[in-house]
């Protein structure tokens, strides 16, 4: 039998999750929007109460949550803001490949270095021309001896201008196409430089920047996996993290729901409630299933994972439907807030900015439904095993 009924264990995450979102967040979130700025003192106090770096298994210092647990941790802090929530979560995009291809002394230096103190950390796969085509990847790495040579840039890097660490993608064969990119560990140093913080139409309290590598050197012993596994590698990634952004899009879409529903009992036009309106209702009625089965999917491709099952379609259908209807919803919301809706001064215009951005990053909707057109049309192997890159 499936069975979502949340633990006792489980309700108490989510609500500790809830609680600083309502208190921490959401009083400041506005103000950073507008801002821009980089809201370090919550992440901080994050830190310190446990909802940074969950996915950090027990033998590492961590909590070991499971990936259930990181989808409802990632829900509530994004209906406090996704913009705080991305650079809260972005050690787990981070440390993925950690998790799954690196070594047991990789994994207690760095997994370990998030526990023991307050630390950042980046996962640096897009470049300015490959994007959602990765073969396109220029930045390089050589081998010398014991070490690796990077050289490139990145951009669009969560926590970027920030972090003290990095998993970094790059061509160590260029004529393989996806076959000859690696993935490394790669510690911030003076040959490492920011070279732009982006001004982003939503999600204004991220950082977003690119990263450039200058000969920058790097232990062989920092290679995940194998050398020319970094695309498999990248690949199991996603599938691991498009649950928690899935979740990240609940949130949005739960918030931009929550907050028309309440303005719709007390906005009054033509004597009455607009709530009171069938058209309005209907609105809010499309808002409510679009939430409800965006967190279904969501829960759903994070369970398989945590009994240890490829998610890899379940994970692109959660993810393109909750960040689609994220989008849908913060629109609707600011279609049931009228004029008022298009104003700064209200809520819902912010929520839809930040909604946009679930459509492109971690693989656009584009991209999700090439995924799931291709494990439709090909054959696949049933109930397959989580693989590590060999």
């Amino acid at each position: 039998m499936v069975d979502f009924t949340l633990t006792d264990d489980q309700k108490a995450v989510r609500e500790l999750a809830h609680d600083f979102a309502a208190k921490e967040i959401r009083p400041v979130a506005w103000e950073h929007d507008r801002d821009g700025t980089w809201p370090d003192d919550v992440l901080r106090k994050a830190w310190e109460v446990g909802l940074m770096n969950t996915h950090v298994p027990e033998e590492y210092g961590g909590p070991g949550l499971s990936f259930l647990e990181g989808c409802l941790i990632e829900e509530e802090l994004s209906w406090g803001c996704s913009g705080i929530t991305t650079s809260l979560s972005a050690n787990g995009l981070a440390c993925a490949p950690i998790q799954v291809g690196g070594s047991d002394e990789l994994k207690k230096k760095y997994l370990g270095m998030l526990t023991e103190t307050y630390t950042l950390a980046s996962f640096c796969l897009t470049e300015p021309d490959a994007g959602s085509d990765v073969s396109g990847m220029r930045t390089s790495a050589v081998r010398k001896g014991d070490t690796y040579v990077l050289n490139g840039s990145k951009c669009f890097i969560t926590n970027g201008g920030y972090a003290d660490f990095f998993t970094v993608y790059a061509k160590t064969d260029r004529e393989a196409g996806h076959r000859g990119i690696s993935a490394f560990v790669v510690d911030k140093d003076d040959t490492i430089t920011v070279d732009k913080k982006e001004d982003k139409m939503g999600q204004r309290a991220s950082n977003t920047a690119t990263i450039t590598f200058n000969d920058t050197e790097v232990p062989a012993a920092n290679l995940l996996a194998e050398e020319n596994k970094g695309f498999k590698l990248a690949m199991m990634t996603l599938d691991r993290t498009r649950p928690g952004v899935a979740a990240m899009a609940t949130g949005i879409a739960r918030a931009a729901f929550e907050f028309a529903t309440e303005y719709s009992k007390e906005r009054v036009q033509f004597g009455v409630p607009i709530a009171m309106h069938q058209a309005i209702q209907f609105i809010i009625a499309d808002m409510a299933t679009k939430v409800h089965l965006s967190r279904l999917a969501t829960w759903n491709s994070a369970s398989l994972l945590d009994h240890g099952q490829r998610n890899t379609v379940e994970s692109s259908h959660a993810k393109r439907f909750a960040a689609d209807s994220a989008m849908e919803v913060a629109t609707d919301a600011v279609q049931v807030y009228g004029g008022y809706g298009f104003i700064k001064d209200y809520p819902v215009e912010k929520l839809m900015r930040d909604a946009k951005i679930m459509q492109l990053y971690d693989g656009t909707s584009q991209i999700q439904r090439l995924v799931i057109a291709r494990e439709t049309l090909l054959p696949r192997r049933a109930e397959t095993p989580l693989e590590t890159p060999a």
